[in-house]
């Protein structure tokens, strides 16, 4: 029989050889003297450096490291998705294999997950990263932070906390990973933001370009779609539409008015062109919204990932719910 394990303490890597040896002793030695059972799982998304090799040493003198290989480099959404299916751990520790996470505030999220909370989102308040890698962040983060209402300042921290549960319900791909706190509030589970240290990068290069940017905003707008508007399709796509429309109908009654009272000819005028364009889009996205709740209503079913917390009957104690009983039974 397996032996339990009370903490996985997950890795995504991409060609960081440096860090390998360094960062497992800091992970070990933070994690032997709390008492606490755990595991280490670095998953190598496709490196193409020393790693592997590393890698396969420490693991071959440690039967606490796992190390997953994937075949090539998919990301690190997947590289995490990947490694939340493998963990065994009650709890889930995320960190960047950089060493600009700091594995020493570890205790201090698992002590935030004691006190009722399923994820504890780390802060980088003082950030040892170039000027164009820390305004375009902040800037990023206060734009998620308007338009989901979550008051968190960092909120692609590698640095983060999880309770199984959160990570057994959580499905990443593409640059989701930005946004784990959106999507773990989207599911109703507790969550918390607190400091924690953030060291200058001594080894390698980071990963991320300008691209990052623009992918992100675009992942943003998925975000929001497939969580706050998840359920009310109409609302976004008949609001905007409406809005638009309306705006196209003021226009072409504007026009309308004018030829009444012999104004000249509107047909050659390009606001014309513009209220008609603008009503033809604002219909189309009020069909889109209508295609939408359609298309919701017959898979009702698969809606939206809502979570249920316990259920207590007869005056019993509460108790997990039953599809939290089968997904520990098929879990792993």
């Amino acid at each position: 029989m397996a032996q339990s394990v009370e903490v996985s303490v997950l890795i995504p890597l991409y060609n960081e050889a440096e860090t390998i040896a360094a960062l497992y002793q800091q992970v070990t030695e933070v994690m032997q003297p709390s008492g606490r059972s755990f595991e280490i799982l670095f998953v190598d998304d496709g490196s193409t450096d020393a790693g592997p090799a590393i890698l396969a040493n420490l693991a071959a003198k440690d039967p606490r490291l796992v190390v997953i290989r994937l075949r090539r480099n998919f990301g690190k959404a997947v590289a995490l998705d990947t490694g939340f299916r493998q963990a065994r751990g009650r709890v889930v520790v995320t960190l960047d294999a950089d060493l600009q996470d700091d594995p020493t505030e570890i205790p201090r999220l698992l002590a935030a997950l004691e006190r009722g909370y399923q994820l504890v989102n780390g802060h980088k308040q003082i950030r040892h990263d170039p000027w164009h890698k820390v305004w375009p962040s902040r800037l990023f983060n206060g734009l998620v932070r308007l338009l989901t209402g979550i008051p968190f300042w960092d909120f692609n921290c590698g640095l983060k906390a999880y309770s199984a549960e959160v990570t057994r319900r959580l499905h990443l791909y593409g640059e989701l990973h930005r946004f784990i706190p959106v999507l773990v509030h989207a599911m109703g589970f507790a969550m918390v933001e607190m400091p924690v240290r953030h060291h200058p990068r001594r080894h390698g290069r980071s990963k991320y370009g300008p691209a990052r940017l623009y992918k992100g905003f675009f992942d943003l707008l998925t975000i929001l779609l497939t969580t706050r508007f998840a359920t009310r399709p109409l609302h976004l796509f008949g609001g905007v539409g409406l809005g638009l429309g309306a705006a196209g109908l003021l226009i072409l009654g504007y026009l309308t008015l004018l030829w009444f009272h012999g104004s000249g000819p509107i047909g050659t005028r390009p606001l014309l062109f513009l209220g008609m364009l603008l009503l033809m889009v604002g219909v189309q996205l009020v069909g889109v919204g209508l295609l939408g709740e359609l298309l919701l209503h017959t898979r009702a079913t698969n809606a939206f990932p809502y979570a249920i917390e316990s259920i207590q009957r007869d005056g019993s104690g509460a108790e997990p719910p039953v599809c939290d009983r089968l997904d520990e039974r098929h879990r792993g």
